[in-house]
């Protein structure tokens, strides 16, 4: 099925004849570039928006990842902590975050000509909370990887067939996503939050969250993990680093690692 999904995919890049990719790194975006850059060849661009809410490491290793598929790559800055309604932290954040985002991306295709600015959405992100979805849309943009029915699974699946060293890296939201609906975001808290995070995957983490909540670090790990992290890690030099970085409480989430943990209050809302 993958297979034919992916040929699917190569048709409607062919058809498209040009396209800007808006590429974050993720292993669903840089899908999309190689299958882009496959088809398209330099009709291809991967454009990166580069914010305070993105982790430099990340940006890094995208710029790694671009250069090796050989698609041409460009950043951009995006301003969306410059939106009171973005900084507000409310639960359609992720609307006003692509909005500015494809706000960024829709004039710069248009003069550079390519018809189309195309995201790596996939088939199982039409079922989840995901309001920055409607955005994109009504902007104009197209999610290739959803309009052929290609799940997560499948994306690493057809990943690891075309070669790409990041098949198996796990999601990496934006920064943003680390604080509780209703707290304020700013620079201060993104850079903290970016630098905890980094120091962790140091440690040689790889499928980690640290959540936000004023003063207090939470760190998501898979279940599994949570005893050999504690018998094997230093803490007292972890709670030590993080508090220089600003944190008072450093805590360790028992229930374990669950993406888009905090959307369970949204959750918990709609069923009171």
């Amino acid at each position: 099925m993958s297979l034919e999904k992916l040929e699917h995919l190569k048709t409607l890049f062919a058809e498209m004849d040009q396209a800007l990719v808006a590429y974050s790194g993720g292993i669903d975006s840089t899908l999309v570039a190689k299958v882009a850059f496959d088809v398209l060849g330099d009709r291809a661009l991967a454009v990166t928006a580069v914010s305070p809410s993105l982790l430099p490491e990340d940006l890094e290793e995208a710029c790694i990842q671009a250069e090796t598929i050989g698609i041409t790559h460009e950043l951009v800055e995006t301003h969306e902590l410059d939106n009171p309604n973005y900084a507000a932290n409310p639960v359609n954040r992720c609307y006003f975050c692509k909005s500015e985002l494809h706000d960024t991306l829709k004039p710069l295709a248009w003069k550079r000509g390519y018809a189309y600015v195309i995201d790596g959405v996939n088939a199982d992100d039409l079922s989840d909370y995901r309001p920055g979805i409607q955005a994109a849309k009504e902007r104009g943009a197209r999610s290739p990887l959803a309009e052929v029915g290609i799940t997560k699974l499948e994306v690493r699946a057809i990943a690891k067939q075309l070669g790409l060293t990041c098949w198996d890296k796990p999601a990496q939201p934006c920064l943003s996503s680390r604080f509780p609906y209703g707290e304020e975001i700013t620079f201060a808290k993104l850079h903290r939050v970016g630098r905890a995070e980094a120091y962790l995957r140091k440690l040689g983490l790889r499928t980690l969250r640290v959540r936000s909540e004023a003063d207090t670090a939470r760190i998501e790990l898979p279940s599994e993990q949570i005893k050999e992290f504690v018998l094997t890690t230093d803490l007292p030099t972890l709670v030590a680093h993080f508090q220089t970085l600003g944190f008072t409480y450093i805590t360790l989430d028992l229930e374990g690692f669950r993406s888009g943990k905090l959307n369970q209050v949204l959750q918990l809302t709609t069923q009171a």
